[in-house]
């Protein structure tokens, strides 16, 4: 089997294969907690730690599991790192622990995860399959930062308002107040506007891909005449 280079690995996390966008998988936590920049935050970097120690271990244990008992293993796997994200997120950041709620668990059935254990990290070696965990990882939690990012702008004129819940106190510092006196539109922080914010940057993700692929044709255009002439 051939491996895949590191750099194809990671576009495909970021941007081509990216696991909100694209895979428009793990959408009940994306659409549910990013009612702001910090809740997304908050859960993007416990899916990504998830989906980096998930990918490492699964690797590691690939020739030692047999084909009919992989995935009770893998979710075993799975349940394994995510309880103890949760207890730690509990013992160290409780007040966003407490908000992200059920969230937090729920990761255990995030499709992302299981799908980068069987299709990937179950038929690569430990170093890649912990690049394509951090990819996929950082990438899902771009979406989540920028959804929650949007839509607390939107909903309330600010941007990092519960910044203490992750940073401490040193966090109230972060808080922004872009549009002062704004009365805030409800719509944006309600699942509603979860809905309309990711399906407007799932379409700006295609008319991205649409440019890209018009320009690339162009250029090959371009090159089969040179060739030509």
């Amino acid at each position: 089997m051939t491996e895949p280079a590191y750099t194809h690995i990671i576009r495909e996390g970021l941007w081509n294969n990216n696991p909100g966008l694209v895979q428009l998988l793990g959408l009940c936590p994306l659409l549910a907690i990013t009612n702001s920049l910090v809740n997304g935050l908050g859960l993007g970097l416990a899916t990504t730690l998830t989906l980096v120690t998930t990918n490492v271990i699964v690797s590691g244990i690939r020739h030692l599991v047999r084909p009919e008992v992989r995935i009770p293993v893998y979710v075993l796997v799975i349940a394994s790192v995510v309880t103890v994200i949760e207890l730690a997120m509990n013992a160290w950041f409780h007040d966003l622990y407490m908000i992200l709620g059920i969230f937090i668990p729920l990761i255990v059935t995030n499709c992302a995860i299981i799908g980068r254990a069987e299709s990937f990290a179950s038929k690569q070696t430990v170093d890649r399959a912990f690049i394509d965990g951090l990819a996929m990882g950082v990438g899902f939690t771009l979406v989540l930062v920028t959804l929650g990012g949007l839509r607390e702008l939107v909903g309330q004129g600010t941007l990092f308002a519960q910044a203490h819940l992750m940073f401490g106190e040193a966090g109230r510092a972060l808080a922004l107040t872009l549009i002062d006196d704004y009365r805030g539109f409800l719509l944006a922080i309600l699942p509603p506007g979860a809905f309309i914010g990711l399906g407007l940057l799932i379409a700006l993700t295609n008319v991205i891909n649409a440019r890209r692929e018009e320009r690339a044709l162009a250029r090959d255009l371009d090159v089969a005449r040179a060739s030509q002439a």
